[in-house]
């Protein structure tokens, strides 16, 4: 069972102590208006998917080709858009907004965002490389990566090999993360441990594929609107 996953924005780092008297590293991540701007289906379009936007965009700074495309599904435009393949039965409607309780806690997730630049490194910090000798004849060159060719056959460099170059700014996915606690009122959910990119980065949240997924997972999205409504229902009874 394929569920859509979300856009997120991570805001940074911070710790939380759990019951037991544990402190746990997390970090935070943001669902800025997380809405689904148009469906995927079968009979038009060969799959099925949901194409979700998030964050908001100035209208002017906005393509006139997107801007039609917001208009049609009646949503604010958005900074960010991506696709999230989803099985049919879980297809979300046009314009729903999905809340950070569409995680569990205690869930493993997989993140995906782009890490931080590192510009043009060496190979002992691009590869971990273990670099030359410090001595016995080694000169000017301690860090470099030594040779890396062979002889006259094949006399060449292959393709692929471990060198010094540019390092970072590519997109990581980081899998098993396990989220420690969500918050549908303030949009915010905190994994543990760390998330690829920088702060202020956009990261794209999936249910782990080499985990189970929970039974008690809302399908097939927890949406905003309904967790708002049954909210003053439940303070009524009181």
């Amino acid at each position: 069972m394929l569920r859509s996953g979300v856009i997120a924005k991570k805001l940074g780092m911070t710790r939380l102590f759990m019951e037991d008297g544990r402190q746990v590293p997390v970090t935070v991540l943001s669902l800025d208006g997380c809405q689904v701007v148009a469906q995927r289906t079968v009979e038009k379009d060969g799959y099925t998917a949901v194409q979700l936007g998030a964050g908001a965009a100035k209208a002017k700074r906005t393509t006139a080709a997107l801007r039609g495309h917001f208009a049609k599904a009646n949503v604010a435009p958005k900074r960010k858009l991506v696709e999230f393949r989803v099985s049919p039965e879980n297809l979300i409607d046009v314009g729903a907004e999905i809340s950070a309780d569409h995680y569990a806690e205690g869930q493993f997730v997989d993140i995906a965002g782009t890490s931080i630049g590192k510009g043009f490194a060496g190979a002992m910090k691009r590869h971990n490389f273990g670099g030359l000798r410090a001595s016995h004849g080694v000169s000017i060159s301690h860090r470099s990566h030594g040779s890396t060719g062979q002889c006259q056959d094949p006399g060449k460099v292959f393709k692929g090999k471990k060198m010094a170059g540019h390092m970072g700014a590519a997109r990581v996915t980081t899998q098993n993360i396990q989220v420690v606690k969500t918050d549908a009122d303030r949009g915010l959910i905190m994994v543990k441990g760390s998330v690829p990119g920088s702060k202020g980065g956009w990261v794209t949240i999936k249910d782990a594929v080499k985990k189970p997924l929970p039974e008690n997972v809302p399908t097939p999205a927890a949406i905003r609107s309904d967790a708002a409504a049954e909210a003053p229902a439940e303070g009524g009874e009181e």
